[in-house]
């Protein structure tokens, strides 16, 4: 048995002995002759309802009863000995009362508040009976002092063996306290009651006594009301207490809910700061590599330069260089392969690049086929070369995949780092450019200069020209005149464009016109010119209805690949109001065969228009038979190259009579361009060539100067003398004109 218990058991033996000690007293000293309705009406008052008539003092755990004042009551009126008794009854029923309705209290316990009541009223009437004697003989005597005297002593003693009893039994059961801290914080504030039940029945009494119905009826009412109006008071106080309190239990919920919900946020919000470390690694794994091949890409090679540069300036770092390569026909393997293994392939050159570079160097893939080496610390150039070499050397080797052999190559340009860039763009920008002129140029590897970088410029500002001169129209168109070999006369001309630069001057093609080819700005170039010339020759036609003039256009290879070409020369035909009959377009050899079913098509829809196609350069492509009979041709124009040498090789000699003799089997013109003197004339009417232009007849010519050509008619005519007479100006002036 523990410590605790046994105390517990000792204490209440010790107070049942006490007890049953008082109750066996005041059985045998019971005052028997004293027995009357009036005492009976108090017993059932003390033991059934004295309890029940409570009120709870404000802010302390403590109940004030009409049992107290009873009990004292009885003690006044009948002695120690009925209030014992009392005392018991009023203890037990109340203890069981509590139980039947269903509180939670031991067996135990009410055996010890028993105990307790007997033990303290036998107390209290022993020493009260031992210092004034029998209570009811002082009670009736009508001294008022000893009266007083002897209800405060009452309530005294009562006060201090019920207070001291409960903590005594407190101590028992928990030793954690002394008795006099378990008095002091439970007991101490229970003296008010006492001291209340005291005043009420020395007042109950001396009312009684003296069976002063007014007096007993208003101290009555006077209770009464204040019973009432007190407990209403409490009642407010507990109700606003209760409002209060479930206020508050209600907040403390709550804030406990959002002390939860702050829980979860704050670990969700744990949660997402890490989710998000995650995704910015991530984020700027993929910002800076390359996702086909993970290899790094320009961002990341733009942010290490700018650390190798800045090395570089303050003389800790050692020179580096950037290989900037480039694989050769990709487009080509990647269409005929598949893009899949398109991929598979670039995946094995990123591989087989990284297997020949040093663990400081990095491969990096900047996107398609291109990908870039930076060797982070060199000795010379020649290591540079070194690893060029051996790149381009390896990457010639075929690579196998599905099963196949796919073989490709490289051209890499190298820039050197030093500290004269001030910006790390600039060296991949030097690299490209390199890169370029080797391919350009055919060659493996190609270092940097600065006339690269200056060529560079001057294209870039030549390319910016060309736009402003587009929207500026600065582009001038100059007639080159076509004649009828068999009458020496004027029957057309073909348009040859110009640009009036306006710092420049007058721009050749040669300078331009390739420019103008490598972008989209061919396509507006070309429809100025259609629409200048339609818009003159259309007018030299006004006064030639007899046999009005053609015009000649040259159309590039992108151009005539465009889907809205047909609609454009629809809708300069209409605008300028041409003869489609007298527009004569001039497609390369190789534009055509590049796509020859393509071009059978296009060339269908052309011919719809009314205007008539020639063959330019003719000759000098790989054209199919079948495909020129297939093609809705109407001119064929004998390149220049051969009508040069016509007089001194028989070979080219005879290629001219081959296509002449072909193109009347095909029904088709023939022009000769490039005639500079009278053999080559005579030569090509001999092979029966039908139409001619070149120097010997005119340069091209600007419209203002062509007025002469067009209204003289003869004016050709006089070529066909010796060539001792063409050499006067007399006799052929058009050799001063350009």
């Amino acid at each position: 048995m523990s410590a605790k218990f046994k105390k517990e058991d000792l204490y209440l033996a010790a107070i049942a002995l006490v007890s049953a000690t008082g109750a066996t007293w005041a059985i045998l000293n019971f005052p028997v002759n004293r027995i009357s309705w009036h005492l009976l009406i108090l017993g059932v008052v003390t033991v059934f309802f004295s309890s029940a008539l409570r009120i709870q003092l404000p802010r302390i755990n403590i109940h004030v009863t009409i049992s107290d004042a009873a009990i004292i009551l009885s003690f006044l009126w009948y002695g120690g000995e009925t209030s014992i008794l009392l005392a018991i009854l009023e203890s037990a029923f109340t203890s069981l009362s509590f139980k039947w309705r269903g509180g939670r209290i031991k067996n135990k316990t009410i055996v010890t508040n028993i105990a307790n009541a007997a033990g303290a009223v036998f107390l209290t009437s022993i020493i009260l009976r031992s210092t004034f004697g029998p209570a009811p003989a002082i009670a009736e005597s009508g001294n008022i002092t000893m009266f007083i005297w002897l209800l405060a002593s009452m309530a005294a003693l009562l006060f201090l063996f019920n207070s001291a009893l409960v903590s005594l039994f407190i101590s028992a059961r928990s030793s954690d306290k002394s008795v006099i801290k378990i008095w002091s914080e439970y007991c101490l504030n229970a003296l008010v009651i006492y001291l209340t039940s005291a005043i009420l029945a020395g007042v109950s009494f001396r009312a009684l006594q003296q069976i002063n119905t007014m007096l007993f009826a208003a101290v009555g009412l006077f209770f009464g009301v204040v019973y009432f109006t007190y407990r209403r008071y409490i009642d407010d106080i507990k109700s606003t207490s209760a409002k209060a309190e479930l206020a508050e239990r209600e907040r403390a919920e709550e804030a406990e809910r959002h002390v939860t919900e702050l829980k979860h946020y704050v670990k969700r919000l744990e949660q997402s700061g890490e989710e998000l470390q995650q995704s910015y690694a991530t984020l700027r794994h993929a910002l800076n590599h390359n996702a086909l091949t993970g290899l790094p890409n320009k961002y990341f090679f733009v942010e290490k330069i700018k650390d190798l540069l800045a090395k570089c300036r303050q003389s800790r770092g050692r020179p580096f260089a950037l290989l900037y390569l480039d694989l050769n026909r990709f487009k080509t393997i990647n269409d005929s392969i598949g893009h899949a293994r398109g991929d598979k392939l670039i995946r094995s050159v990123g591989a087989r690049i990284k297997e020949l570079t040093a663990s400081n160097d990095i491969v990096g893939h900047f996107g398609g086929d291109k990908f870039a080496v930076l060797m982070t610390e060199i000795a010379n150039e020649r290591e540079v070369v070194s690893m060029a070499e051996k790149i381009t050397a390896s990457l010639a080797e075929p690579f196998t995949l599905f099963g196949r052999d796919i073989f490709t190559s490289a051209c890499i340009g190298i820039a050197f780092g030093s500290r004269s860039y001030k910006r790390a763009i600039n060296i991949l920008r030097d690299a490209d450019i390199a890169m370029y002129h080797a391919k350009e140029s055919r060659k493996h590897y190609v270092i940097f200069d600065e006339e690269m970088h200056a060529a560079a410029v001057n294209l870039m500002q030549l390319e910016t020209d060309l736009r402003l001169a587009v929207e500026r129209r600065e582009f001038v168109v100059y007639y080159q005149p076509i004649v009828s070999l068999s009458k020496m006369e004027l029957v057309g001309f073909e348009a040859l464009v110009r640009w009036n630069h306006p710092t420049k001057g007058l721009v050749q093609p040669s300078q331009f016109v390739s420019v103008c080819e490598s972008t989209d700005l061919v396509i507006p170039l070309t429809l100025q010119v259609l629409e200048q010339s339609c818009c003159q020759v259309g007018n030299w036609n006004i006064d030639r209805t007899d046999r009005p003039l053609f015009v000649s256009v040259n159309l590039s290879g992108k151009h005539f690949d465009h889907p809205e070409l047909v609609d454009q020369i629809g809708s300069i035909l209409h605008t300028t109001g041409f003869d489609p009959r007298n527009l004569k377009l001039e497609i390369t050899e190789t534009a055509l065969m590049h796509n020859a079913d393509t071009s059978v098509e296009m060339l269908n829809e052309l011919k719809s228009t009314g205007v008539r196609i020639s063959i330019d350069d003719f000759g000098t492509g790989y054209s199919s038979l079948n495909y020129l009979h297939r093609f809705p041709l109407d001119v064929l124009k004998i390149d220049r190259s051969f009508v040069n040498s016509a007089n001194t090789s028989s070979e080219n000699r005879e290629i001219i009579r081959t296509i002449i003799y072909l193109a009347q089997a095909l029904n088709l013109e023939v022009v000769a361009e490039g005639i500079e003197n009278i053999a080559q004339l005579e030569t090509l009417r001999s092979l029966g060539c039908e139409y001619a232009q070149g120097y010997l007849f005119s340069r091209p010519l600007p419209a203002e100067q062509i007025g002469d050509l067009i209204h003289d008619r003869s004016i050709f005519q006089g070529v066909s003398r010796s060539g001792s007479d063409l050499l006067n100006p007399e006799h052929h002036p058009l050799r001063l004109l350009g």
